[in-house]
């Protein structure tokens, strides 16, 4: 049986990929592997590699004389999309020298001292290099406030990058700065402020329509176990058999967001669906497994929410986080005090809990309308 690898485009710290997936098999794996400046993402699931046509036909190339099918329609539909919005090239930045790459192994364990996640220090490290380069580039051998500005026009305006991007790069720069000694250069650099749009919330009504279309007894389990317990997909994916305490009704999250640990709400419905998932599926060590026992994909589980929208009609914009506001939504609207919300989501602050009271039907339909009172 020839198996198939799927490449999809993925955007990764502000740059286009190639994204490499496929079922877990060893041999697949080790074989892909030994592809040049391949990277296995974390946040994604996958091995990827920068965007490029040697790297296409490098996967041509390697991966169908062994026998394997190469799907690339996802990358002909993306290339077709975005030809109306070609991104202005980035600048083409010199080499940096040995000395300077052997500063940035030092700054990149700096950054591990302090605990940040594995994640966040590559991007630090790799924004670094960029405007060292940039430097480079433009002949300045000191940092000024001038020079990060005229960086972060060049390399993250101008390609029109996200804000989000924007702010990780400043985030990078700023700690660089300040391990070199240059305190006071990071004063006066500012992050853009992210609008502040308020979340996409669903209806109980139709949480519960999502549910019941949902045929697929794992993917059904995912769905509600998200909104009963007010989940992000990652802790949902991160939990093990271990975490469930049925006999407290209690699901135990460990090291979240902000490497915290918390509790949330077994909901008793939803313990009669996790027994019937788990009788079936009899998994492991992961509550939801993939292939072969791993961890199963956020990618995975983005596709099965997507397919089962269409299903629903619904006709909002849906991600896996919308279960996640509509479970604190709907425990705001239920009379749930606002404290004991934010302790359920795990957030650090009182005012990041406050953005469901916008969005709460039963809140604003308490307030009297003076139109009314004319």
């Amino acid at each position: 049986m020839i198996k198939h690898i799927v490449l999809t485009p993925l955007e990764h710290r502000g740059a286009q990929h190639i994204a490499l997936n496929f079922p877990y098999n060893e041999t697949l794996k080790a074989l892909v592997q030994q592809l040049p400046n391949v990277t296995w993402s974390q946040t994604h699931k996958a091995f990827y590699l920068p965007h490029t046509s040697a790297n296409l036909n490098l996967i041509f190339n390697t991966l169908r004389t062994k026998g394997y099918y190469v799907d690339y329609s996802a990358l002909k539909t993306s290339q077709t999309t975005n030809t109306a919005q070609t991104k202005k090239p980035l600048l083409k930045l010199p080499q940096l020298d040995d000395k300077v790459l052997l500063d940035l192994q030092r700054f990149k364990k700096w950054l591990e001292q302090k605990r940040l996640s594995p994640n966040t220090v590559d991007t630090y490290v790799d924004v670094t290099k960029q405007f060292l380069r940039y430097s480079k580039l433009k002949g300045f051998s000191t940092p000024s406030t001038k020079l990060i500005e005229a960086f972060n026009y060049d390399y993250i305006v101008a390609p029109k990058k996200s804000i989000s991007y924007q702010n990780q790069c400043i985030n990078g720069i700023k700690h660089y700065l300040r391990y070199k000694g240059h305190t006071s250069e990071t004063q006066e650099l500012e992050r853009p402020k992210k609008p502040k749009k308020l979340p996409e919330v669903l209806s109980k009504e139709e949480v519960k329509q999502l549910l019941e279309s949902t045929q697929n007894l794992k993917h059904k389990t995912l769905l509600a176990l998200i909104y009963s317990s007010g989940l992000r997909i990652g802790e949902a994916l991160s939990l093990k058999l271990t975490d469930i305490d049925s006999k407290r009704m209690l699901i135990h999250i460990k090291s979240a967001k902000g490497k915290k640990d918390r509790y949330t709400l077994l909901s008793e419905s939803f313990l009669e669906l996790l027994r019937a998932y788990y009788r079936h599926y009899k998994p492991k060590d992961f509550l939801f497994e993939g292939q072969e026992g791993q961890q199963y994909s956020t990618a995975s589980s983005q596709k099965m929410l997507k397919q089962a929208i269409k299903r629903c009609n619904i006709n909002k914009h849906v991600t896996l986080h919308t279960l996640r506001h509509s479970f604190a939504t709907h425990l705001l609207e239920s009379g749930t005090d606002l404290r004991y919300i934010q302790s359920l989501l795990g957030h650090n602050s009182p005012k990041t809990t406050m953005i469901y009271t916008h969005v709460s039907e039963t809140s604003i339909r308490n307030i009297k309308n003076p139109f009314d009172n004319l």
